[in-house]
């Protein structure tokens, strides 16, 4: 091949990695944008054996669940129970009453009756554990669907474990905390959105890869 083939044939593979990067730069720049939205998968309400209320931002969690209680379309709240920091502080020896019981008050509270309130056992370290206690709780009340409150990033994950771990157990109806703060078009703009989305994405990661990774106990 003359020299000036080769370097027709070098420019025309320099143009080709030049456009690759362009377009992959393209692609991340999307992706980096439109993830926020990608993260929140919400499912339309309907009527179902319970609602939970996961364990964390509280009371943002506890206040979406009362408000759906109020329309009628579920006869219970269950709450879940995280096994922290409640341990540490028996350790310690300082008397603490646990998330879920501030979650049970926030529910009393805003109307839904004590004995419409059921707080589930065993305790959990993290969502895999939350849903297989759900799951086993509407295998015992012979229920086909129960509605799971959590917060807008964290919604994709929530139905990606349920589809891993209890698929075949019922089905859930995913809704996000109306007051939870999380802006999924701006979450770069502020370092607890921008900690959702990396935590979630890992998480997301870990559940494809088949939940390599626990954790500690």
């Amino acid at each position: 091949m003359s020299n000036k083939g080769t370097q027709f044939g070098e420019r025309g593979a320099a143009r080709a990695r030049i456009i690759a990067a362009v377009l992959l730069l393209c692609v991340a720049v999307l992706v980096f944008f439109r993830v926020g939205h990608w993260l929140v998968r919400e499912d339309p309400l309907r009527k179902s054996s319970a609602i939970v209320v996961l364990a964390g931002a509280m009371p943002d969690r506890a206040l979406e669940a009362a408000e759906i209680y109020r329309s009628g379309i579920v006869p219970e709240v269950w709450i879940t129970q995280p096994a922290q920091p409640r341990q540490v502080m028996q350790t310690l020896g300082i008397p603490f009453d646990g998330e879920e019981e501030y979650s049970r008050r926030v529910l009393v509270h805003q109307g839904v009756p004590q004995n419409a309130i059921r707080i589930l056992s065993p305790t959990v370290v993290n969502t895999a554990d939350e849903i297989d206690v759900i799951a086993n709780s509407l295998k015992r009340v012979n229920g086909t669907s129960v509605i799971v409150v959590t917060s807008k990033a964290h919604t994709r994950r929530v139905h990606a474990l349920w589809n891993r771990i209890e698929g075949g157990r019922g089905q859930i109806v995913v809704r996000a905390a109306v007051a939870d703060s999380f802006d999924p078009s701006h979450w770069w703009r502020s370092t607890h959105d921008a900690l959702d989305v990396v935590r979630e994405v890992l998480g997301l990661l870990n559940v494809w890869a088949g939940l390599p990774l626990k954790p500690a106990r």
